[in-house]
């Protein structure tokens, strides 16, 4: 896979690199700038505001981000879509032809610290969609052992993970070393997963609504390369500190 990460946008700076891996982050830019000025990547994870709360609300929502998944798909072979089950149920239908639904996901979380009076919420969701030919990579998985049998064919089948990742919200005391202050940030073990289902060392993964940047940390520490984005430049500042803080943690190491 040729990496060209931008075509119509100036690289703004790129990160350290770890083991041959970097994470590249372009100016801010709205997320359909984002989809269209980038070349083919392996990748791409999607973690639009949810249409209430932080964010707003706007009534042509599930339209907007129909659109946005088809651009996603013209360029990569696995789209992963975060959202609100109640939300995402209305995109199944709109999935583009050539992409099929891998697996629907759910982060499931105890913490929540809703006073929303009824149904507390525990849980996330997120869409793997992936097109027709798309590999996948449940060996990433594996520990030492598995791999050992698997290699000397004594194992039928590589076992998958779960589609339930239990992880609980980065708040309060919970998950203070990963905190960066943003309002929305997902801890780094909800989007590990995706990466290893999807990728392999040295794939490219894309993340044009990057928040606090947990898509490029993780893809920093499983050798991955990114491109990171979002239209705020408040959390492309977010990003870049956090990327040059792991640096500065793995070179003192």
């Amino acid at each position: 896979m040729t990496y060209s990460p931008l075509l119509k946008q100036e690289k703004l700076f790129t990160a350290g690199v770890v083991r041959n891996s970097s994470v590249d982050i372009l100016p801010p830019s709205d997320v359909m700038e984002t989809l269209t000025g980038v070349s083919e990547v392996q990748t791409v994870i999607l973690d639009p505001w949810y249409n209430k709360g932080v964010g707003g609300v706007r009534d042509d929502y599930h339209d907007c981000l129909a659109q946005i998944i088809r651009a996603a798909c013209r360029i990569s072979q696995h789209v992963f879509v975060w959202g609100f089950p109640e939300i995402l149920a209305y995109q199944i239908p709109l999935i583009p032809s050539e992409f099929s639904l891998v697996s629907w996901l759910t982060w499931y979380y105890k913490n929540c610290p809703s006073v929303i009076r009824g149904w507390r919420s525990a849980q996330n969701t997120c869409l793997h969609l992936a097109s027709k030919d798309a590999a996948i990579y449940p060996e990433n998985f594996l520990n030492k052992e598995q791999i050992n049998r698997w290699n000397s064919g004594k194992m039928r089948f590589i076992p998958g993970p779960p589609s339930v990742i239990e992880a609980p919200l980065n708040i309060g005391f919970v998950g203070r070393q990963e905190q960066t202050g943003h309002p929305a940030q997902k801890p780094l073990a909800v989007i590990e997963p995706l990466v290893l289902m999807s990728t392999r060392e040295q794939d490219v993964v894309l993340d044009p609504m990057c928040g606090s940047g947990t898509t490029g940390e993780v893809c920093l520490r499983l050798n991955r390369n990114a491109i990171m984005c979002d239209e705020s430049e408040d959390y492309l500042s977010i990003t870049k500190a956090r990327m040059d803080a792991y640096q500065e943690i793995k070179h003192a190491v």
